[in-house]
């Protein structure tokens, strides 16, 4: 072992907890928890005027209905209604609510104009089960809680003719019950549609002492555990009302039940570890990790637009044309894995549906994905083309970090093969004998009016990309595909990328970036493809091309901005990296959530990837250890961050250069890395159990070494000191907690 590490997780995720002292108002400011299918938005004010009131906004990922009509005719989800802290007083200030990183948990102090009410609150890691405790002191003995169905706390908006005038949700009819001393909500949507919630309370009594007039010692302690099944069956009812039954509400049966969801919490945080000398970015990314576990698991629904946080939106589903591909973009590196396998299983179960979206002529060899559907991924193929093959960039990623070569011969291979195929079917020999696509879109240049154009950006990299990596894997495997002459000859003959001298990449053949563009979609082959900045030629091409981008202001939104970071982070520009996330910072609101006519979780996930790109890389079978730090970051640490090839990396950034790596092998797959120890004049140390290593130096001053399963390998400066500890970064006086709300209390005023 040649370092240690000190990493005391329940101190250093205090830090980055997000703090709020006033209440949040709205779901732009509003404390959040989930467990990747169920979850809760909580914040006291929004198109109410209810100041007594704390809003537990329910949400679950897989309750959708039907509708008709609309741009997007799939079914759609919904709101299922919330749990409402009805308090006896208005909400004083100044509160305080805590969103408790290490066990992903709320709490909260709450004055009132009557007394003060103290809560904690969870979604539970391991049960579709919402776990809320509060004691209130005399005053507010009366605080209670109560739920709504979403008819009851914001009534559908109706034209005189009695027509709902929002497709987005459904009529619905409420049914009340109780039975067994669990009360039942039940909303119908029709077709047979609808999700049932169930819940019940517990009144625990006084706990403490009451020691005279005006003492106020006593306290008033009430617990609510609330599920959300999707259907309307006496069948959901009756599991609705196991899962709370199977809960043990004794002290000792509680305390055992909240142990567990805090050690699924505790077993997931140091998969890997990141510290910066910027504790705003540091404090984003860390809640990003929080985020991302709450928005999904290995055995749920993938993560569409808004995780399991609903609130008005005009996306509520999937899409494809970059925001599920950009929501998954962080786990890969952040070594989580394991929260991939719910988009790579939305795949697999539903393969018959994608092979059904192309037409019928191409489905013996073919599949593909529109822009956007529900979880059945029921969206024939358009204008636009490449989505599923973007989709299988991630799925190749996966594969390439765990080296997983049964997903790749049985799942990876085949669909990447049937979506290339697509392609195949579509390209035209062009007079000049090369192979060019026919009129498509290149996903949201022109935004609500969509463009054609021909060889566009988009299309002409991911077809050259998937034949590039169909050949390598059909290599891996030792297929000998009969459409491996075929990829071949496309990658020979299919068109060069439209460039135009002076701003950079084409969107397409026929259309130039002349005016503001949201998506990178013109700059794909760079990132994230990486098939575009080997050379220099190319990577001049790419530096243009972001910067005459980003000079377009006009339609440019928050993942314009993390796709920016990502790329100039590709290129090596790590100063230009940190002002594109920096500017983002202004975008995201105070609970790290981004918002625009609705949520659209991907652009934070995405900005925590940015960040990742600074500290490390891996692709083109090269990994890069800090390869685009920006200048006044003199320090960084990172610890078993994933790389291609099934690596954890370790290393540690000082007085403005790497001070030592650790890496090791998980597989035993070849290892080449690229790093500023190899510029030192007194020359470097590879060391591996002890003994010095071998290793072969290329002529990028990238290092090859060789390791076996397990094995690991420190490097280090020769003749330096040996290597230190992994440790969080000095955090910057004032900066810990800094996202929740800050406002000054006075702003909202003090009720009379």
């Amino acid at each position: 072992m040649y370092f240690r590490t000190d990493i005391h997780w329940p101190s250093f995720l205090s830090r980055h907890d997000m703090l709020w002292k006033t209440k949040p108002i709205s779901w732009d400011e509003g404390a959040f928890i989930g467990n990747g299918l169920l979850g809760a938005m909580i914040y006291s004010e929004e198109h109410r005027d209810q100041r007594h009131v704390l809003r537990f906004v329910l949400g679950r990922t897989d309750v959708t209905a039907s509708r008709a009509g609309g741009a997007n005719n799939f079914p759609v989800r919904v709101p299922i209604g919330e749990l409402l802290l009805e308090m006896e007083g208005w909400i004083y200030q100044p509160s305080e609510i805590r969103i408790d990183l290490w066990n992903a948990e709320m709490r909260a102090f709450i004055p009132t104009t009557k007394g003060e009410v103290r809560l904690r609150a969870l979604v539970h890691a391991l049960s579709p089960v919402v776990f809320i405790e509060f004691d209130a002191d005399e005053g507010e003995q009366g605080a209670k809680m109560n739920w709504y169905a979403y008819p009851e706390v914001s009534p559908i908006l109706k034209n005189a003719d009695g027509v709902n005038l929002n497709q987005y949700i459904p009529e619905t009819a409420v049914e009340r019950s109780e039975e067994r001393g669990i009360s039942f909500g039940v909303q119908y949507y029709g077709r047979d549609e609808g999700c049932t919630t169930a819940w019940k309370f517990h009144d625990f009594g006084m706990v403490g002492e009451h020691k005279g007039d005006g003492d106020h010692g006593a306290r008033y302690r009430r617990m609510c555990l609330l599920t959300v099944m999707k259907g309307v069956s006496d069948l959901d009812r009756e599991k609705a009302a196991q899962e709370l039954e199977g809960i043990n509400i004794s002290e000792s049966g509680l305390h055992s039940w909240i142990s567990a969801h805090r050690q699924w919490w505790h077993d997931y945080y140091p998969a890997s570890f990141i510290s910066i000398p910027d504790m705003q970015l540091e404090s984003f990314y860390w809640i990003q990790m929080y985020k991302l576990a709450s928005a999904t698991r290995k055995d749920q629904l993938p993560i569409d637009n808004q995780g399991p946080w609903m609130t008005s939106t005009p996306w509520p589903g999937l899409w494809f044309n970059m925001n599920v591909q950009m929501s998954y973009s962080l786990i890969y590196a952040a070594n989580r894995l394991e929260l991939g396998q719910s988009l790579i299983s939305s795949l697999q179960q539903n393969e018959k549906q994608l092979i059904h979206n192309v037409p019928e002529p191409f489905r013996s060899d073919s599949a593909g994905l529109g822009r956007s559907s529900s979880y059945d991924l029921n969206s024939p193929v358009d204008d636009e083309i490449g989505n599923l093959t973007w989709l299988l960039h991630n799925c190749w990623r996966h594969y390439r970090y765990s080296m997983d070569e049964e997903l790749l011969r049985d799942f990876v291979y085949p669909l990447l093969r049937r979506s290339i195929c697509l392609y195949m079917h579509l390209l035209e020999e062009g007079q000049d004998g090369r192979l060019h696509l026919p009129f498509m879109v290149s996903p949201e240049y022109g935004s609500f009016k969509q463009l054609t154009t021909r060889d566009s950006h988009y299309d002409l990299s991911l077809l050259r990309w998937g034949c590039e990596t169909l050949l390598q894997a059909s290599e891996r495997l030792k297929i000998h595909d009969p459409l491996r002459s075929r990829w071949n000859d496309v990658l020979a003959r299919l068109t060069s990328l439209p460039v135009d001298p002076d701003a950079g990449y084409r969107i397409g053949k026929d259309l130039g970036l002349e005016f503001g563009h949201r998506h990178f979609s013109h700059l794909l082959a760079v990132f994230p493809l990486h098939i575009a900045s080997s050379s220099e030629e190319e990577r001049t091409v790419a530096v243009r091309t972001l910067r005459h981008w980003m000079a377009m202001e006009g339609d440019l939104r928050g993942f314009s901005f993390t796709g920016a970071a990502s790329i100039a982070a590709s290129l090596g520009m790590g100063d230009e990296a940190l002002s594109y996330l920096r500017t983002l910072m202004h975008l995201i609101k105070p609970n790290t959530m981004y918002k625009e006519a609705g949520p659209v979780i991907e652009t934070p996930l995405a900005g925590a990837e940015a960040i990742q790109d600074m500290l490390l890389q891996s692709w083109g079978n090269l990994i890069r250890v800090f390869p685009a730090v920006p200048g006044e970051w003199q320090e960084a640490v990172i610890h078993n961050l994933r790389a291609e090839g099934g690596f954890l990396v370790s290393a540690v950034y000082k007085a403005g250069r790497t001070e030592f790596i650790r890496i090791r092998s998980l597989v035993g797959e070849p290892c080449r890395l690229l790093t500023d120890l190899t510029d030192l004049e007194q020359g470097f140390m590879i060391e591996s159990q002890g003994k010095t290593l071998d290793y072969k130096m290329h002529g990028d001053q990238s290092i090859e070494i060789s390791l076996e399963p397990g094995e690991e390998a420190v490097i280090y400066a020769a003749g330096g000191r040996q290597p230190g500890e992994i440790a969080p970064i000095q955090a910057e006086p004032g900066m810990c907690n800094f996202f929740g709300g800050k406002k000054p209390w006075r702003l909202y005023g003090i009720p009379k």
